[in-house]
């Protein structure tokens, strides 16, 4: 039932794959298919991302509820941007309505000053378009994205990943901003709305720190896509998924209505939403850093040699193209 209602990843990774060929082609130091673009500037590396909120935005016009999807807006480019060992700085929002509201802006601005407070950067401009032929819906309909700048402090693109590496998950606070497509087809928002519009965890300041105080390998923001995506990290090994969170009752109530486990790990982040990639003998440290944040953490997989994305059971979750 999920998948009909679900987008193809494979499509759309063959439509990536397309877009950085054509992007990147003769620019054999550029950094392919990663979590954010890197710029060399005066001596250092600057880190740039940008994304939005996805269908996500549907449901905050469904119930009329506006104030946390900015938040959203910022998590999903500073949890990016960290994956390469960046601090994020500062950012840039595009907002599209389809009419002068000054209700609805306001209250998008309060999830994006509070992301921006809780991330440590600062909003230094923006763009708002009224686009009345464009952007339509039922109540108040919009579209938000956002654009982030950090600086590099540690570059970590994966390549230091070993044989025997732990991989330790960092709970996610929900759905957060993916597979929304299937998550309204199949879930009840009068029950399961307010859930659903739990925004997206942040999670800069516990990952810089590990960043810091640690020897971090690689790590991996469980978005679209989700745990296929740790083949980002590395391709000449792989990750096996023993050990994953324990569903919250949100999850459960998906799986109940998609019913298939592979379908369920490759869309939502399943609880998880954020792999750091350390040695094993970083795996305390990794573990007291996040306490000291009081972000849930446990080792979820370690690295093994066989190449992919595998569940305890064997089941692959990377698509091969």
């Amino acid at each position: 039932m999920g998948a009909k209602y679900s987008v193809d990843i494979a499509k759309v990774r063959k439509i990536q794959n397309s877009i950085n060929g054509a992007i990147f082609a003769g620019n054999k130091k550029a950094l392919v298919g990663h979590y954010a673009g890197v710029i060399p500037f005066m001596g250092k590396k600057l880190a740039m991302h940008t994304d939005g909120v996805g269908t996500k935005v549907l449901l905050a016009d469904e119930l009329e509820k506006y104030d946390t999807v900015g938040i959203d807006a910022i998590a999903m480019n500073v949890n990016d941007i960290i994956c390469i060992g960046a601090r994020p700085l500062s950012g840039v929002d595009y907002l599209a309505v389809s009419k002068e509201d000054e209700y609805l802006i306001s209250q998008i601005m309060k999830g994006l000053v509070k992301g921006a407070k809780e991330s440590g950067i600062t909003i230094v401009g923006g763009e708002t378009a009224i686009m009345k032929d464009v952007i339509k819906g039922k109540n108040r309909p919009f579209d938000l994205a956002f654009t982030a700048l950090g600086v590099v402090e540690k570059y970590i693109t994966g390549s230091a990943i070993k044989y025997g590496d732990v991989l330790i998950g960092l709970e996610s606070s929900g759905l957060h901003s993916n597979g929304y497509t299937l998550a309204r087809k199949v879930l009840d928002s009068k029950k399961w709305g307010k859930k659903m519009l739990t925004p997206t965890k942040i999670y800069v300041k516990p990952v810089l720190e590990m960043i810091r105080k640690s020897r971090v390998h690689g790590l991996a923001h469980i978005t679209g896509g989700a745990f296929s995506k740790l083949t980002r990290l590395n391709k000449k090994l792989g990750f096996f998924i023993d050990n994953p969170a324990k569903p919250a009752p949100i999850f459960n109530a998906l799986w109940d209505a998609v019913g298939d486990e592979a379908h369920m790990y490759r869309t939502f982040n399943m609880g998880t939403g954020m792999v750091v990639t350390v040695p094993q003998s970083e795996e305390s440290r990794i573990l007291s850093i996040a306490k000291k944040h009081k972000v849930g953490a446990r080792v979820i997989g370690s690295v093994i040699r066989e190449k992919g994305v595998y569940l305890g059971d064997g089941t692959r979750l990377d698509y091969q193209l």
